[in-house]
């Protein structure tokens, strides 16, 4: 009687999201754990209402990798990196507190999608990652930052592919710092961003032309939800852009509402894949000034390889992993299995509470 009664107990309280961080031991604060600061700071742990040295790379600088740990970004390849819940569902999973949890692809096993905060593939919003050309990373301002790959399906899988623009040229001496950046879904759970910093290295470039300067993205694409059914290409920033800096108390570039966040995707003209009009070259007849009204939109001098602006899903094809769905799956895809937390949960997925939208405050959504 007494297990019965735990179990309808355990079933009644909420679920505690798990969240997602890109791991690699290039990245800073690989070896963070949840008594190494104050509070939880693990790399997964999401961040908001943080002041700047907070959200900042994670506040994770005093915790850089070991030399030699880099990220390697083949020039006109994909890059495949691993997300998930925990150190212990990827390759990683030696130097993790709760040792080897993997299942093939699923980047929270045991988990439903909700502990990485989507009701299903159709609303996932997709995350990015960024470059800068300094190996100080003390030296690195948020607008040195460039995103140079989208995947739009991110973070549906463990293995997650981020095609790397061919142009890309090389690191100067001592590499290049990248970062991997993430918003969710407003539909399950509360409104965060993610940040993960990391050594990276460009391998095999051909070109030596720089990335241009990259401005702050502006909401242009479809946006039904909040009374915009259309695409508004003359509002989009093209070329180079900043990553998405939102909700924070200090060094925003977004300021959207709460219930209207910025996503790495067509809303803000980040397609998916490679993002080959970044350098200072793409628009050799100049790019006009975003607006409402603008009518003329910019052409790149590589226009075969830029995709307009979109309004339908993405397939779920656009994030398969290099790997097999099968690899390095040690646990048995029948029964419950150890969730990402290091705890049991059945593999049923709950029923979905889809949260009330909150009106939309148009004097926060555009500048």
């Amino acid at each position: 009687m007494i297990p019965v009664l735990l179990a309808a107990i355990a079933a009644c309280l909420p679920l505690t999201s798990a969240h997602i961080a890109l791991w690699h031991p290039s990245m800073y604060g690989f070896n963070v754990t949840e008594q190494t600061f104050p509070y939880d700071n693990r790399p997964v742990v999401p961040l908001q209402d943080m002041t700047f040295q907070e959200w900042w790379f994670h506040n994770h600088l005093d915790y850089p990798p070991n030399p030699g740990d880099v990220f390697e970004l083949p020039a006109g390849k994909p890059a495949t990196a691993e997300l998930a819940c925990n150190k212990g569902a990827t390759s990683y999973f030696a130097s993790s507190e709760g040792g080897d949890i993997r299942n093939g692809n699923d980047p929270c096993p045991g988990s439903p999608p909700a502990e990485y905060h989507t009701t299903g593939i159709d609303d996932v919003k997709g995350c990015a990652l960024a470059i800068a050309y300094e190996p100080d990373v003390r030296k690195i301002k948020p607008e040195d930052f460039v995103v140079f790959s989208v995947n739009q399906t991110c973070v549906w899988n463990r293995f997650t592919d981020f095609h790397v623009p061919a142009r890309m040229p090389a690191c100067p001496e001592g590499g290049c710092h990248c970062a991997w950046f993430w918003i969710h879904s407003p539909d399950s759970g509360s409104e965060q961003i993610y940040m993960n910093g990391f050594k990276c290295e460009v391998t095999g470039a051909t070109s030596n032309v720089p990335l241009a300067k990259p401005k702050v993205a502006r909401r242009c694409g479809a946006d039904p939800e909040h009374g915009k059914p259309d695409p508004v290409p003359g509002n989009c920033t093209y070329g180079a852009k900043q990553p998405l800096y939102w909700l924070q108390k200090e060094g925003n570039n977004e300021f959207e509402d709460y219930y209207a966040p910025p996503f790495y995707n067509d809303l803000y003209n980040f397609r998916d894949g490679a993002q080959d009009d970044i350098f200072e070259d793409s628009y050799p007849d100049g790019i006009p000034d975003p607006s409402p009204s603008q009518t003329v939109v910019p052409t790149p001098v590589n226009a075969a390889a830029v995709a307009p602006v979109v309004t339908s899903p993405p397939s779920s094809s656009s994030s398969s992993p290099s790997h097999s769905s099968s690899s390095g799956s040690t646990r048995s895809a029948s029964g419950p299995r150890p969730s990402a937390r290091g705890f049991r949960r059945s593999t049923e997925t709950p029923p979905r509470v889809r949260l009330p939208k909150k009106p939309f405050t148009q004097s926060r959504k555009l500048r």
